[in-house]
């Protein structure tokens, strides 16, 4: 079990976001130890505003309780082919639930967007995104893979993440880092997303599911042979130990997965 990934309970979002908090600044700890900067990519959906709750809190005063933000760069796991400013917009998700609430004192992150002049050509999105990690992770001829610090992801209810879905020929994307997608299962259905690789190569990934609309999906993926083959599962399977799940106790309510921590 020593390759299996760590789930992770507690009682509440509220507590949740307390040890999500712990966890990322262990995570920024050691990025910035490796290379003087945090790399990190994030979703959408519930998980910005767990991630402001986590990291917004009250500061012990200690270093290792501070979130240092003029370090962070913010990359997106997946982005949808829509303006910044639009409903459907992860950029504008995490700016209104994370960024712009950060207080000035504790630096502003370095936020990597999308490339708005191409939006009515996916693919070209797609390349585009790949470049800017191109220039930030070393030129790809010497990098066969992008190492994020910390992969910050959601689960969808079909057990998608990112915008990998189940069954997409997608999953099966080995050679490029961006991949762009056209049919998008969950609208809107033009996206751009990391792929399987990128994210299973992180040095860490961290998926936060709450609620207990969560607990049928994740008894599939973490009690089923099915489940392994769903996105979500498959990165458990590729990354292994690197993965770590936060939940609260709803959303495991019948999980007989083994827990490494609850409250």
């Amino acid at each position: 079990m020593g390759k299996a990934p760590n789930l992770f309970t507690y009682r509440d979002v509220d507590t949740v976001a307390q040890h999500l908090r712990v966890y990322v600044l262990q995570c920024q700890k050691a990025g910035l130890a490796r290379h003087d900067a945090f790399k990190v990519a994030v979703s959408g959906g519930s998980l910005p505003a767990t991630l402001a709750k986590a990291l917004l809190a009250p500061s012990n005063g200690s270093e290792d309780d501070t979130p240092q933000f003029n370090k962070w760069e913010i990359f997106f796991a997946d982005e949808r082919a829509v303006p910044l400013d639009h409903e459907d917009s992860n950029y504008r998700l995490v700016k209104e639930e994370l960024l712009d609430c950060i207080p000035e004192s504790m630096g502003k992150p370095t936020v990597h967007s999308i490339d708005i002049e191409n939006l009515d050509d996916t693919q070209k999105l797609a390349d585009r995104y790949q470049e800017l990690l191109m220039n930030s992770f070393a030129a790809k001829d010497s990098v066969k893979l992008p190492t994020f610090d910390l992969l910050l992801l959601g689960c969808g209810p079909d057990g998608h993440t990112c915008s990998l879905f189940p069954n997409h020929e997608l999953l099966r994307e080995t050679d490029a880092w961006v991949a762009a997608i056209e049919d998008s299962p969950k609208p809107p259905p033009r996206r751009i997303t990391l792929t399987l690789p990128v994210v299973t190569h992180g040095t860490k990934i961290a998926f936060v599911a709450t609620g207990s609309g969560k607990k049928d999906v994740l008894k599939a993926i973490l009690d089923s042979e099915e489940g392994r083959s769903l996105p979500c599962g498959l990165v458990n399977e590729g990354a292994g130990e690197k993965v770590s799940w936060f939940t609260d106790s709803s959303a495991v309510e019948g999980v007989a997965f083994p827990r490494r921590g609850s409250l």
